[in-house]
């Protein structure tokens, strides 16, 4: 008897897909966006998406499970580092004091506890902050400006939260897995 489960997926049409086509919220009809600024947007509303997708239907023991020790790298703790990365680039964009840490030096992963409260504050924090962040980004329409002490083009700070969110998907394509064996970009 083996404790890794059986690969699985939800998809039918194409079983390498976490979705079908019809089921899933990130595919859109149609031709894509228009402009720089929009497809930007949409690659990270659609990575976004994925991270939640990869989190549904599970609970909280699954959720802050650490699948791959002695990391401390958990579902929950990827939501709860999200919450904490998107207050940052808001920091980075924002005059004036920076808003505190959300959870404390380490607290994003360490503080991922199996707890439904946790779980549910989690995803609020990862709303809010993304809201704020977006909030702040859409006073910049234009990718080239420099925004910040460091001054940094609204384009870089695009493309850095689309990174974020694209390297921590394919970490919860893992965790996920590992957890109950579904699999599916």
């Amino acid at each position: 008897m083996s404790d890794v489960p059986e690969r699985w997926s939800k998809a039918s049409v194409h079983p390498d897909m976490w979705a079908d086509p019809d089921e899933d919220p990130r595919d859109s009809a149609g031709a894509g966006p228009d402009g720089e600024l929009a497809t930007l947007q949409e690659f990270l509303r659609s990575y976004r998406l994925t991270l939640r997708m990869k989190c549904e239907g599970l609970v909280p023991e699954q959720l802050a499970h650490r699948s791959v020790p002695p990391s401390t790298l958990s579902l929950l703790g990827l939501v709860r580092h999200l919450a904490e990365v998107e207050r940052d680039w808001r920091n980075w964009i924002q005059p004036g004091d920076p808003a505190p840490k959300l959870y404390g030096a380490g607290g994003d992963f360490e503080g991922a506890v199996a707890r439904q409260e946790v779980v549910d504050g989690a995803f609020a924090d990862l709303a809010r902050e993304q809201a704020a962040a977006d909030a702040a980004l859409a006073e910049y329409p234009d990718p080239g400006a420099r925004v910040g002490q460091d001054g940094d083009t609204v384009r870089e700070l695009w493309v850095h939260r689309i990174e974020e969110y694209a390297r921590h998907c394919g970490h919860a394509d893992l965790l996920r897995e590992c957890l109950d064996g579904r699999v599916g970009q």
